[in-house]
């Protein structure tokens, strides 16, 4: 069987784009890759993109130059786990209350990894794990 090499986008749907644009880029300090009025990409630590979209607007599919992007949506709050190291979790805790964020929950996972959960502005549930959480990472 061939294998899977990694998860490359992970994508949230949420109801005021330019809102969430600014969470994610202002708030998380992630780099925008792309933009337009449906959707935004997101560089995440040179290895992944976070893609955002309106909800409601990826209902037809979409058409490029080079093919085309069938249709697609989500709805309800959603989870995605972003991987920190062990040394910047307390400075990520300390940006977050700088931010106004507040951290929802705190785990200390048997393996010796921590994790904390805050909320975005769309209530999608948003990990940061440092190593140890899972066998492979």
């Amino acid at each position: 069987m061939p294998k899977l090499a990694g998860v490359i986008e992970t994508a949230l749907y949420v109801d005021d784009l330019p809102r969430a644009i600014a969470f994610y880029r202002d708030s998380l300090g992630l780099t925008t890759l792309n933009e337009d009025a449906r959707f935004a990409a997101f560089n995440v630590g040179g290895r992944s993109v976070l893609l955002l979209f309106k909800r409601g607007a990826t209902l037809e599919t979409v058409h490029l130059p080079g093919g085309t992007i069938p249709p697609h949506d989500g709805h309800g709050p959603l989870h995605i786990a972003f991987s920190v190291t062990s040394d910047e979790l307390q400075a990520w805790e300390t940006r977050l209350a700088e931010q106004g964020i507040a951290i929802e929950a705190r785990t200390a996972w048997p393996r010796g990894g921590h994790s904390i959960y805050f909320r975005d502005p769309d209530n999608h549930l948003l990990e940061l794990v440092t190593p140890g959480v899972w066998a492979i990472y």
